[in-house]
């Protein structure tokens, strides 16, 4: 089967990109302690789809030695993944 690409991106990305560029997208702002530092994880389709997938994310930063966080899903147009 052959995989169809638009602009070198998969349907999925090229469309996850026009939702961001619109400030469609969903994203979890997730602000951390140890390091002092805001990560932004995302972006996705659906608000369902972003939870199904945010404690992975969680536990990678429990697993880096994060001491302490929280987060928000909020409904937003992102740049930057990482805001110190």
């Amino acid at each position: 089967m052959k995989k169809i690409l638009i602009y070198g991106m998969s349907p999925i990305r090229a469309f996850r990109k026009l939702g961001n560029s619109f400030g469609l997208a969903w994203w979890a702002k997730i602000e951390t302690v140890n390091p002092n530092a805001t990560y932004w994880f995302g972006p996705f389709l659906t608000k369902k789809s972003l939870n199904a997938k945010v404690n992975g994310f969680l536990e990678d930063l429990t697993d880096e030695g994060v001491e302490s966080m929280e987060y928000h899903v909020v409904r937003c147009k992102r740049i930057e993944p990482l805001t110190f």
